[in-house]
């Protein structure tokens, strides 16, 4: 197992933990991790875009003018496409775009993307947040005395605590639950930042 230096809210080397390597020591399988993340943002497309096609215009229950004799092409209403305020042809209409994804492939991608960040050496462990009240500036503080810049991902064991709460408020710092933990902010982020309590044992989960 891999271990890294576990730190304490002010930064400094309180102890050291073992990353497991099921979750954090894996070759990372890259086209398992890109189509587990296509998946899950076709899974955000709301799908609900949508045209009116010549059955759904009001209007032009009429024949424009007669078949024959005024020197026109021949037309059978005024909304069919080619007209101005006709329907739209072939347009887009509501849709799902959720594809399914094997729950193996789901759970891989995220120890690939988890292993890709513990090999870069951006995976930060830090003993247990101090905030007595959620504060933002605090927040800020913390992360950067535990080396944490750019983009981070903070992963807390509940929504309702100060944690969470703290950083939250912060521009470039995404809170995400351990049972929401997703190869796409993983990936998204510079570091990832786990608690003791909320650092993955298996692949099932926290401790």
């Amino acid at each position: 197992m891999a271990k890294v230096t576990m730190k304490n809210a002010a930064g400094k080397a309180a102890a050291s933990v073992e990353l497991p390597d099921a979750m954090f020591g894996i070759v990372p399988n890259i086209s398992v991790m890109h189509q587990v993340v296509i998946a899950q943002l076709a899974h955000r497309r709301a799908g609900t875009q949508s045209t009116k096609g010549r059955a759904q215009v009001r209007g032009g229950g009429r024949k424009p003018f007669a078949q024959k004799g005024t020197g026109n092409a021949r037309q059978g209403s005024i909304r069919a496409p080619h007209f101005a305020g006709g329907g739209v042809a072939l347009g887009p209409t509501p849709r799902k775009y959720s594809q399914r994804t094997p729950k193996k492939m789901v759970q891989l991608a995220l120890r690939s993307a988890l292993s890709d960040r513990a090999a870069d050496g951006k995976v930060i462990v830090v003993d247990s947040w101090s905030f007595d009240k959620p504060n933002a500036k605090s927040a800020a503080a913390a992360l950067a005395a535990v080396g944490a810049t750019g983009k981070v991902l903070v992963v807390v064991t509940t929504a309702a605590s100060d944690v969470a709460k703290s950083m939250r408020n912060l521009a470039d710092v995404h809170v995400v639950l351990t049972t929401e933990l997703n190869a796409y902010d993983v990936l998204c982020s510079d570091w990832v930042v786990f608690s003791q309590d909320s650092l993955p044992a298996t692949e099932g989960g926290a401790k």
